[in-house]
């Protein structure tokens, strides 16, 4: 049985973490009103705090 999925596909945004930091190790991301940091650890790793 071939079925096919009539919704419009939509592609999630892609974002370099590097030039979301401007080449440093965190951003301050806001949501809602909540402030958050994401921190580009030594090993090369993300966090996202609160």
């Amino acid at each position: 049985m071939n079925m096919q999925n009539s919704a419009p596909t939509t592609r999630t945004p892609v974002y370099d973490a590097l030039k979301l930091t401007g080449g440093g190790a965190s951003a301050v991301i806001i949501l809602g009103g909540q402030v958050y940091t994401l921190r580009i650890t030594r090993a090369g790793k993300l966090l996202l705090n609160k």
